[in-house]
């Protein structure tokens, strides 16, 4: 199995499913409530698992109940934390997410701001069996070590820029940078996605992506800019679309598929996904995967 390292946030999330639009000041009854694992990297690594990858996730856990639960579901769910330490002072990160009727969702997040950014723990080197390593930006001093890491090791390194600001050196250290819609609006005021990469844009042999959910993904390679049309799905539940896609394009990375099909076997794990509520949980197999690409060659 391609062992990927993906690095940054785990986290214990609430989601409610509500059948109306959130109002402001209002009170919402739940049609449904279920706690799952969240968080980027922790997403992402669950959905490399699904595909028949072997994740390892680097992670902060605080030493509550929250993160004893947690850490129950991540080892039921293949994710290996051998990496991860837990904090015994600090909480474990919690999310509150509301998903509506279309599937759209909202997110409230708390991260214990005592986590410590450099732990004496942190790996000094990659596995040696290590093929790629994906970051988020929860846990950029951990993200930068590992990047580096990988780089010199000649190994993909790629940078979920799903928010701004961020680190610049972040951006500098990836081999392959995607960033979300919203997060590259963010860090570059410009509203057009072609463009915003443009504006990222120092070298040209790495690759630079944005994710805009139905309406596809922009990408800017050796000098190209290209954009990968999204398949046309019932939208169930978004959360956790980006980070299975992620997830899928960095194994795929890893297993040196050419770049036109890393960025349609991605997109079609990301299409799977939103169909099925449950955040992450809802990542698809590779058989699955390869069944609804042969349905739309």
């Amino acid at each position: 199995m391609t062992e990927i390292l993906t690095v940054g946030i785990a986290v214990l999330d609430d989601i409610f499913r509500v059948p109306d639009r959130l109002e402001a000041g209002a009170k919402h009854r739940a049609t449904g409530v279920q706690t799952v694992f969240g968080g980027c990297a922790t997403n992402a690594a669950f959905a490399i698992a699904r595909l028949g990858g072997k994740p390892k996730l680097l992670t902060r856990i605080g030493g509550d109940g929250a993160g004893a639960t947690l850490r129950t579901m991540l080892d039921a769910a293949g994710i290996d934390t051998s990496l991860s330490h837990t904090i015994s002072a600090c909480k474990t990160s919690r999310s509150a997410i509301i998903v509506e009727a279309d599937g759209e969702r909202t997110i409230i997040n708390h991260l214990d701001p005592t986590l410590p950014d450099l732990p004496d723990w942190l790996p000094k080197q990659l596995p040696k069996t290590c093929k790629a390593v994906l970051t988020d930006v929860r846990w950029e001093p951990a993200a930068l070590c590992m990047l580096k890491l990988a780089r010199a090791a000649g190994l993909p390194a790629v940078l979920d820029g799903d928010r701004a600001p961020l680190d610049p050196r972040l951006i500098d250290t990836s081999t392959h940078v995607v960033f979300s819609a919203q997060g590259l609006r963010e860090l570059t005021g410009v509203t057009d996605l072609p463009q915003a990469l443009k504006a990222v844009a120092k070298d040209p042999n790495q690759f630079l992506g944005v994710t805009d959910g139905a309406h596809g993904v922009h990408t800017l390679w050796q000098g190209k800019a290209g954009h990968v049309p999204s398949f046309k799905v019932t939208q169930v539940d978004a959360l956790g679309a980006g980070d299975v896609w992620h997830g899928a394009f960095t194994l795929a990375l890893a297993e040196e598929q050419p770049m036109d099909a890393a960025l349609r076997f991605a997109s079609a794990a990301s299409a799977i996904k939103v169909t099925r509520a449950g955040g992450a949980t809802g990542a698809p197999t590779r058989q699955e995967i390869m069944t609804f690409l042969g349905e739309r060659t």
